[in-house]
This record gives C-alpha cells, sequence and structure tokens, in this order.
C-alpha cells in the first residue's frame, strides 16, 4: 500500500537526564545498540514505511544526530579505500544508502515544555496534512515495520492511531495505559488515556508505545492547549481533551516486539538482546558468556 504520509517528526529535544553523566557530551540517541545509533532503528522503521522526510525536533544542542545523517566525509572515503578497509566502506555505504531519498531538517524547542509542546515546534514545516511521530526510545522488532502497520490502519480510519502493546499489569503504572472498545482484531477506538495508573486502577493492559499518527486536528488542539501543572504540554493530555468534545482516536496492538531504550537499564537489555540476535556477533558471544558466569 502506498503511504499519503511522507512525513515524520522525531522529539529529541530531552536533556537525557536518566543517561548522565555520559549524556552531557554525547546524546543518548547516538548511543549504541549493536553497533549503530539507537536513533538510526527508528530511521529504517520510518525509511521503510514510506517516509521522505523526516524533522528532528531538538534542544539545540544536539549536532551530533544531524551531523550523522549528513552522510560520511569524502576524505574519510579516500582514505578508507586507500586502505582496503571494505568492513568500514560496507558500514558507510549502509548509512548512505539509508538516507538517500530521505530529507532531514530540524526545529527547535528552546524550552523542556512537554511532549505535545515539542511536537507542535514541527508544525510550521506540515501542510494541514497527517504526519508520523516517532520517539527515539522505542525501537519495535518486526516483520512489517511497525508504523508501516499503523499507516495501514490510518489508511482505513483516516483518524489519529497510536501504537498500542500488552504488558505485564506490574509494568502498567509506568506507562501510559488506554481504556479501550475493540472494533477488530488488534484494532480498537480509545476512550481513555491513564498516565501510570495506581496500581489495581489500570483500564486495561495496553500501553501507548512512543509511536503515532497524528492528523491536523490534533495540532490545532495543540495550539489551544495550556500548560499543565509542571509547566508542560502533553500529548497525552491533548488526546484526552479531544476525546472529550467527541473526536475519534484510535489504536493499534501492533506485532513485534517492544525494545525499549529509555534508561539505562531498558538500553543495557535492548542492546545484549539484539547483539546476540546478530549474526555477525552472537555466536561468539554467547560463547564467551559461559566462559564468565
Amino acid at each position: 500500500m502506498k503511504s499519503e504520509i511522507k512525513k515524520a517528526i522525531l522529539p529529541i529535544a530531552g536533556l537525557g537526564t536518566r543517561f548522565l553523566p555520559l549524556s552531557t557530551i554525547i546524546p543518548k540517541e547516538i548511543w549504541p545498540v549493536i553497533d549503530k545509533p539507537a536513533i538510526q532503528f527508528i530511521i529504517e522503521e520510518a525509511k521503510a514505511s514510506g517516509i521522505e522526510e523526516v524533522i528532528f525536533v531538538t534542544n539545540g544542542k544536539k549536532k551530533f544526530v544531524l551531523d550523522y545523517f549528513k552522510g560520511s566525509p569524502a576524505p574519510l572515503k579516500k582514505i578508507l579505500h586507500s586502505r582496503k578497509k571494505t568492513e568500514a566502506i560496507d558500514a558507510l555505504k549502509e548509512l548512505e544508502e539509508l538516507i538517500e531519498g530521505v530529507s532531514f531538517s530540524s526545529v527547535t524547542q528552546e524550552k523542556p515544555m512537554g511532549d505535545g509542546h515539542a511536537i507542535l515546534q514541527a508544525m510550521p514545516k506540515l501542510k494541514k496534512e497527517p504526519v508520523a511521530v516517532l520517539f527515539g526510545d522505542d525501537i519495535v522488532e518486526s516483520g512489517v515495520p511497525c508504523l508501516q502497520q499503523l499507516i495501514n490502519i490510518y489508511a482505513t480510519c483516516q483518524r489519529p492511531v497510536l501504537a498500542l502493546y500488552r504488558l505485564p499489569k506490574e509494568l502498567l503504572p509506568l506507562y501510559g495505559v488506554v481504556q479501550v472498545e475493540k472494533i477488530a482484531s488488534r484494532v480498537y477506538k480509545v476512550k481513555r488515556i491513564v498516565e501510570k495508573p495506581k496500581p489495581g486502577e489500570e483500564p486495561s493492559d495496553l500501553a501507548v508505545v512512543g509511536k503515532y499518527i497524528l492528523t491536523p486536528e490534533v495540532f490545532d488542539f495543540l495550539k489551544t492547549a495550556k500548560p499543565n501543572e509542571k509547566q508542560e504540554i502533553v500529548l497525552a493530555d491533548t488526546f484526552d481533551k479531544m476525546l472529550q468534545a467527541g473526536k475519534s482516536i484510535y489504536g493499534y496492538e501492533f506485532e513485534g516486539r517492544w525494545l525499549e531504550c529509555g534508561n539505562k537499564m531498558a538500553w543495557l537489555k535492548t542492546d545484549l538482546y539484539l547483539t546476540l540476535k546478530d549474526s555477525r556477533y552472537g555466536a561468539e558471544l554467547r560463547k564467551f558468556a559461559k566462559t564468565i558466569i
């Protein structure tokens, strides 16, 4: 199915406090998973889903991220060729093939005023069109890219779509959790979003993952949203305001495995899981692990 959604917003303006002290000099989005930055997994998902324009929302201090997706400098490639560093050349070629056909730009969120506020900063680059939003902490291992799955649902409903993932009850208080009405296999109409529900007050076992399809109507609500007590404009609060106004929002329980990178332990688990599955490194690392455990 050809996607009419060609743009994706990637909010990366966060301060990375869970990754201090290293995040003071290296943005957490650049921390490696296997042998490439975590954010590259998100770009790969976007491109595989038909995205042609990526809009980063930064805090103005994450030049590393944008520079990474500008391609390799010619002098470096010349040196590698002269030294016949085939493996390194192939690695650079893989990145260049990824960014080919995708344009990258950025907007700045001057102050940390919430994810909704960050997304709103990208509005001038949109033309009253639906757009994908992908947060860098959420990698999904799947056959069909997670974003493409959401786009397929959007094609039928033409309304905002949230990525949903079923979690054990003990983990739900850590996430936004939806109250839903099931309307088809894996497809739900969202009734309410509860942020970090108290144990026993979870409206379901479906958590919201940081991947969305947003419609122009969402931005209309974001524009008029008022900051909460923390002086933040939160996307989940905006969705709730839309629901209270009688607007429809859908959720899709995507097929695949959700791998998080939002804190040090989650990042370590994701890196370990994917590295052990990697055909280049997995077998040797498993063999090594048996000698030290």
